[in-house]
């Protein structure tokens, strides 16, 4: 984890004078360091007791190096060695020697040395920690989350931490060499909530009006684009007051950046070059290119996803027409009544029992689904299932030829979206269940030509897929008179391994089209003027055509570092119910505060 760093360094300075200064990290020693005297600082790991002979295994966050206390050699320091505990910190001074043939260790970097300690100082005592600090510690994420500095301490979080920094580093450094410029955007703006919920801050020297924290950089980079800046980034803290998920927190880290005079193959070209420059600097993974391009209809489709996981193969089929010529209601009602009926294909699913069948079953109406049909196909090719007696085999051959026998087949049948939205959970789940996702391969992909807008049937009116200043395409825009949800939009999808990892779209740059688009959405031009004038301002000012992306950094990092949950790779995250453990965040404030800034609470218990 590093090399070894000739120049000294200093740790710490006590009142008294200069403690010893360490010459070297935990993780640094090699037999190149085989009888050099050098000094290490670090906390104990653990301590093994041998009688004449103590082992102590000492940390840093570049890893282990095993220091030993030989009573034959100094019984001062060997009866020092007792005192250590879990979690002190210490310093040594000793010599490196090499370990004997048996007794290196070929899982740790230092596993072919050990320093024979001639000095040791206690810098800390320390108390006994809540849990071990170890990778695979039994301990829950409440607690991890109560002493983070704690959790942090772990090999696996330090890697973790290394990880995002490197990502960081690598971005700015080829954005660099792109001729960006890295500027800061306001983290006290004005509120304009579309979609998720604003972080509101109140103002004390403009009583009764609040600040509100970026939801994202968007009006704010489109407008850097219109002073002529021509290439914006940011590593952004961004902020939703919205419900938690493991990929999800209401502070997070978008890298994002703009660009003028391009288009949309501009944007993806160059980005695609980024990710694939990160991912090798940062992660040493190759990521295979071109990344190939789907439409966002093919993926709804074929996936039931518009982030579709293409690291196996279980497509949606269409077997609509079958539906509709067959004699079972479900099929044809759906066929008939604008719905559609597609099939999901388990190859040698026929094993699975029928307590799994039905237990799919109630998954897919947890989903939404009236529920999930399904046949067999036995090992003589009929169909074997509740629902066979409607159905012709024939036809059904004919319909969906890829079914072969000993598969499983299931069906949904109703509107669009929730077919498509049904049949593409059950696919990731039993992609997962039964082991059909390769867990090693890395399949990035680029969705485009999302529709533009909308209908919200509960609203009755049209919303934005991505958001108001999306750009329609060109050959689209007279539908925005006369069939707006046929209009394409000029955005794109990064996505990886089943994750949106970025998202972005040439902008509208004209203040006419913004305007027409406001209509469409039902935003009025005093809505407009109140939420977005001083970018339509800006708009009617010689705005470029521009467009950007966005990337959830976050996301990068628990790709990259194989973590489960998005709280693993933020030094300091937030719990499901937006509480930090370590700092007891959010806190009631006292009355006096409340008081200047004019308000009164009007609390519920």
């Amino acid at each position: 984890m590093g090399q070894a760093r000739e120049r000294q360094e200093v740790v710490w300075k006590e009142s008294e004078g200069c403690m010893n200064i360490r010459t070297h990290r935990c993780g640094e020693l090699t037999a190149k360091q085989v009888g050099q005297t050098v000094v290490l600082n670090g906390w104990v790991q653990r301590r093994r007791d041998h009688g004449m002979v103590i082992f102590i295994d000492l940390r840093d966050r570049t890893g282990l190096t095993q220091v030993v206390f030989n009573a034959e050699r100094n019984l001062t320091v060997h009866q020092a060695a007792h005192s250590l505990r879990s979690e002190c910190v210490v310093s040594v001074t000793g010599q490196v020697m090499a370990r004997p043939d048996e007794s290196k260790n070929p899982d740790l970097s230092t596993g072919d040395i050990e320093v024979f300690v001639d000095k040791v100082e206690i810098l800390n005592e320390a108390k006994t920690p809540p849990f071990l600090i170890e990778d695979d510690a039994d301990v829950t994420e409440s607690i991890r989350l109560k002493y983070r500095y704690l959790d942090l301490r772990r090999p696996r979080m330090q890697r973790l931490l290394s990880l995002r920094h490197g990502i960081m580093q690598a971005t700015r450094s080829f954005l660099n060499a792109e001729e960006f410029l890295e500027i800061e955007t306001p983290i006290l703006t004005k509120s304009t909530p579309e979609g998720a919920r604003d972080y509101l801050v109140p103002s004390r020297v403009n009583a009764g009006q609040f600040f509100a924290l970026p939801q994202s950089p968007q009006l704010f980079k489109q407008i850097l684009m219109v002073s002529g800046v021509d290439r914006y980034y940011q590593i952004a803290r961004c902020f939703r007051d919205e419900d938690l998920r493991y990929d999800r927190q209401p502070e997070f880290t978008q890298i994002d950046l703009e660009m003028s005079f391009v288009d949309r193959e501009h944007v993806m070209s160059l980005m695609e070059r980024m990710i694939v420059t990160v991912f090798r600097e940062a992660g040493g993974v190759q990521l295979p290119t071109p990344f190939p391009r789907m439409t966002y209809a093919e993926a709804i489709g074929r996936y039931g996803s518009d982030k579709p996981d293409l690291r196996f193969d279980m497509p949606l089929h269409d077997v609509t027409a079958f539906g509709a010529a067959s004699a079972f209601k479900v099929f044809k009602d759906a066929a008939t009544k604008g719905g559609i009926v597609k099939a999901l294909i388990v190859k040698g699913g026929a094993t699975l029992s029928r307590t799994r069948i039905d237990a799919l079953g109630e998954t897919a109406k947890s989903f939404g689904a009236k529920g999930l049909a399904w046949l067999k196909l036995t090992a003589e090719g009929q169909l074997e299932s509740v629902i066979a007696k409607f159905l012709d085999a024939n036809a059904f051959a004919a319909a969906l030829p890829e079914a072969k026998p000993g598969d499983l087949v299931l069906f949904g049948a109703d509107k669009p979206a929730v077919v498509h939205d049904v049949l593409g959970r059950i696919r990731l789940m039993l992609g997962e269940e039964l082991t059909l996702i390769d867990k090693n391969a890395w399949k990035p992909l680029w969705v485009v030509d999302f529709p533009m807008l909308d209908y919200d049937a509960e609203q009755k009116r049209y919303v934005a897929m991505h958001h108001p200043f999306t750009a329609p395409m060109d050959e689209d825009v007279a539908l925005l008179d006369s069939e707006p949800l046929k209009v394409r939009a000029k955005a794109y999808d990064m996505v990886l391994n089943g994750s949106e990892i970025g998202g972005g779209s040439i902008r509208i740059h004209r203040s006419d089209v913004q305007s027409k688009v406001f209509d469409l959405l039902g935003i009025g031009k005093e809505e407009a003027a109140s939420k977005f004038g001083f970018l339509l301002d800006a708009l009617e000012y010689g705005a470029p055509p521009h467009g950007g992306i966005a990337f959830g950094l976050d996301r990068l990092v628990m790709l990259l570092g194989n973590a489960d949950s998005i709280r693993d790779i933020i030094a300091f995250p937030k719990t499901q119910k937006a509480q930090c453990p370590l700092t007891d965040a959010p806190s009631a404030v006292s009355p006096d505060q409340l008081k200047e800034l004019r308000i009164k609470l009007d609390v519920v218990e």
